[in-house]
């Protein structure tokens, strides 16, 4: 099967002596992995960064048999927050994330468009809470609709963080989740707090009942705001 198409990288291991094999959330065709010949070497190297947008090129010789992608660079989103550990962090939790949890060979136009979305606006100030509501979306359409707007009665109390349970488990939780008014100030305990609650819906929904680890670059985006 031949295609072509956008994505993103969102894995990659050597394969042999100058190849690598990588994984690439394309907007049509979903999570594909492929061989890429010649992945090694310096021009293909510099930009088979995690992170980055890339056209590929695939075929293969059976749908039961791994394909191979000629690739080229789209977009070089990686490198431009090299100095930002919080914000590469977050770029290695998204493809770490996708990379586990997406099927394989799967169309999801709807977390491709939220993605893309996501890392248009990567520069603001309020990343980092656009991209909590970019989990909960993924969480969303993996099939778990945590529906925080059930929960808007508790939007009356006088605090930023409210109560509240989701399948028979207590969060703690910000109010701004269920609102989506993002308040003026926003505290490393209002980050922390957001990012507790989205993990752990995770784990309980995906990757504990699948046996699953979880990603290392996740934890330590978390652990910034700790």
């Amino acid at each position: 099967m031949n295609w072509e198409d956008d994505g993103f990288l969102i894995a990659k291991k050597k394969f042999r002596e100058n190849a690598n094999i990588i994984e690439v959330f394309t907007h049509s065709f979903g999570k594909m992995s492929g061989i890429v010949y010649g992945g090694n070497s310096r021009k293909i190297r510099n930009y088979l960064q995690i992170g980055n947008k890339i056209f590929v090129f695939h075929s293969s010789k059976g749908d039961n048999k791994i394909g191979y992608f000629k690739t080229e660079l789209v977009e070089a989103i990686s490198p431009k927050y090299f100095a930002d550990k919080k914000k590469t962090s977050a770029i290695l939790s998204i493809t770490s994330l996708l990379s586990k949890l997406l099927p394989e060979n799967q169309s999801n136009t709807k977390i491709y468009n939220s993605l893309v979305e996501l890392i248009s606006n990567f520069d603001m100030d309020n990343w980092l809470i656009l991209y909590v509501y970019w989990e909960l979306n993924l969480i969303k359409e993996l099939g778990f609709d945590t529906d925080l707007s059930r929960f808007k009665n508790k939007t009356l109390e006088d605090s930023d963080i409210v109560k509240i349970t989701v399948d028979n488990i207590k969060f703690q939780i910000p109010k701004f989740l269920i609102t989506s008014k993002i308040p003026n100030i926003i505290s490393n305990n209002l980050l922390s707090k957001s990012l507790i609650f989205t993990r752990s819906i995770f784990l309980n929904k995906f990757f504990l009942p699948n046996n699953i680890m979880f990603p290392k670059p996740r934890i330590l985006l978390e652990n910034y705001f700790n």
